[in-house]
């Protein structure tokens, strides 16, 4: 159970450490050895530090002067490639240099070599020094102790930011006082929010990318200093959470989006909008079968008959910007076909479709069952596999659409009809070759149909 901060004596965590930034600031600084003669055939993206094909020997004894110093080499071993020789711990270290417009020795890119020989002190200086402290410091997460809530409570955060403590291992950037709440980190948003009991309990991992943080940054995880100088962990697209890259792979599948980084409706993952907005389903599906169930069940050929083009990606481009707050009534577009076009093109957008990738294959399986009885029974299984937000939409688009079936006298759709129309759009095939593919369409028409004719068994 996440513990609020303010329930109790101001929360502080057990120790704020402060141990691998001081670390970082003892880290030998590089020293540029450069080569006093004229070099043929240097590469242009290497300055003065490429000392042309030495050996290995021959570098060590240039180096054996200081620490932190480094040269480049071309390799004898392998002309054409080239070696960044570099002093650390008394001993020479080589590393297989490359460049590609910037350059690596590993997964980090860097403008200059004088950056990525920074950075490897750094980095060489610290797993050296506190190599068992970092395998430990997950053990007792600062995450663990402040939970994990909602950013949708604006009016608390400002309540409580006197109350705030300080930024661990040193003071905060200077900045304006208007700037102070931009200066909170998500870890000190989510020891001051509670977390809303209105919103849906959807598990959604945590969305992270490799993040250049500037200045000193603390991770929100373990509470420990995030080192380097580039690339110095991991930010969550969807919430802003900052943690070392190694944390990321314990942290609980919490993620709670901000709206502040989910900037769209359409193309955006269908949990992280849920749980952005703080729904059940999103907000298309919703209003979009509302205003169809208000004036358009009786419309012949409804869902299959498309709308104009333009005027569905206007309500696309109204949903993007306005989000809940989209016109979509008869008084914007009269034609409910645009209405049911910008409903199917939300699905056929999604980054991950309605039914899974990872669901895919056993619902496919599933199509393929001639027993009725045996083939509802697999697919009841097969809906265990999607995700709960996933499931929730489905049974709302299947109850909507066996009330469609209900006016088929009018509008000429049968489960059958529909099962073509949404087959192809609510399933994607991860990547099969395209006979395949095709051939799994007839198997998605019916997986569609017996969802439509079996909801209210089924979910």
């Amino acid at each position: 159970m996440a513990l609020n901060v303010f329930d109790h004596d101001e929360y502080r965590p057990p120790v704020w450490k402060s141990y691998l930034y001081q670390l970082q600031q003892e880290a030998p600084h590089p020293r540029r050895l450069t080569c006093t003669c004229e070099v043929d055939n240097r590469p242009k993206y290497y300055g003065r530090e490429y000392h042309g094909m030495i050996s290995r020997e021959e570098a060590d004894q240039l180096l054996s002067q200081a620490e932190g110093s480094y040269l480049i080499r071309e390799s004898q071993r392998q002309p054409g490639t080239y070696t960044l020789a570099l002093r650390f711990g008394n001993q020479t270290r080589n590393f297989r240099l490359y460049h590609d417009g910037k350059h690596f020795v590993g997964e980090k890119r860097f403008e200059s070599i004088h950056d990525l020989v920074t950075d490897g002190l750094i980095t060489l200086y610290i797993e050296t020094k506190a190599a068992e402290y970092i395998a430990k410091m997950t053990i007792n997460p600062i995450y663990e102790h402040v939970g994990y809530t909602t950013l949708n409570q604006e009016p608390t955060l400002k309540k409580h930011l006197t109350h705030s403590p300080e930024a661990p291992d040193g003071p905060a950037p200077a900045k304006d006082d208007c700037n102070a709440e931009e200066r909170l980190t998500s870890l000190v948003r989510r020891a001051t929010l509670r977390e809303s009991d209105l919103a849906p309990k959807y598990e959604k991992v945590h969305n992270f990318k490799v993040h250049t943080f500037r200045g000193p940054h603390w991770c929100e995880y373990c509470a420990n200093f995030m080192w380097g100088l580039i690339a110095q962990g991991v930010k969550c697209a969807d919430c802003g959470l900052n943690v070392h890259k190694q944390c990321s792979k314990v942290v609980p599948n919490d993620c709670q989006p901000d709206l502040r980084h989910v900037k769209k409706v359409y193309s955006c993952d269908l949990t992280t909008l849920v749980k952005a907005h703080n729904t059940k389903r999103p907000m298309v599906v919703d209003m979009c079968i509302q205003e169809i169930e208000a004036r358009g069940l009786q419309s012949e050929g409804l869902y299959r008959i498309s709308g104009f083009s333009e005027l569905i990606e206007d309500v696309k481009m109204a949903f993007d910007r306005d989000g809940e707050k989209a016109d979509i009534s008869s008084n914007a577009y009269e034609d409910i076909n645009i209405i049911t076009g910008a409903l199917k093109l939300y699905f056929r957008e999604l980054p991950i479709p309605l039914i899974t990738y990872d669901a895919y294959p056993r619902f496919i399986e599933t199509g393929k069952i001639t027993d009725p009885d045996k083939r509802l029974e697999s697919l009841h299984e097969a809906l265990k596999l999607l995700p709960p937000a996933h499931c929730e939409s489905l049974r709302y688009l299947m109850a909507h659409l066996k009330r469609v079936t209900e006016y088929e006298k009018d509008n000429l759709m049968s489960s059958e009809n529909l099962g073509i129309v949404f087959g192809p759009t609510l399933m994607r095939a991860p990547e099969l070759d395209a006979m395949t593919a095709l051939n799994d369409i007839r198997y998605q028409r019916l997986v569609v149909e017996t969802l439509i004719t079996n909801e209210d068994v089924l979910f």
